[in-house]
């Protein structure tokens, strides 16, 4: 069993940067492959980044360039590095947790692929 807890999404606005983070519980962290998600009003949830044990780290198209994924094993947490952020960013953000093992990239970016999830962070882009 994996809990997970996400912190520090906020209110910004257009060009600010938030740093989400994804606190784990249990030994098995170094396992998982990671991941992020968001979901805005309306919309159905999207993958934002993923990062498995080994470091593979694919990123959606849509924040390319912007976001970075990170993990640290031995604090058992992943990190997502928001720059340069969009209104268009603006969605409930959850961390998520893979046990598929091996992984590839391409299931990384899949929903169905994570067993475990955090309650969400609400990030909030104004214009």
């Amino acid at each position: 069993q994996v809990q997970l807890v996400e912190s520090g999404g906020g209110l910004v606005q257009a060009g600010d940067s938030l740093r989400l983070s994804c606190a784990a519980s249990g030994r098995t962290f170094i396992s998982y492959a990671m991941g992020w998600f968001r979901q805005a009003p309306g919309k159905e949830r999207e993958f934002v980044a993923a990062i498995s044990r080994g470091g593979v780290s694919p990123i959606s198209d849509s924040v390319k360039g912007r976001f970075t994924v990170s993990r640290d094993n031995a604090k058992i947490t992943v990190s997502l590095q928001m720059n340069s952020l969009k209104p268009e960013d603006t969605a409930v953000y959850y961390c998520a947790a893979s046990n598929v093992s091996p992984i590839t990239m391409e299931t990384m970016t899949k929903a169905y692929a994570y067993v475990y999830w955090g309650q969400g962070t609400q990030v909030t882009v104004s214009s």
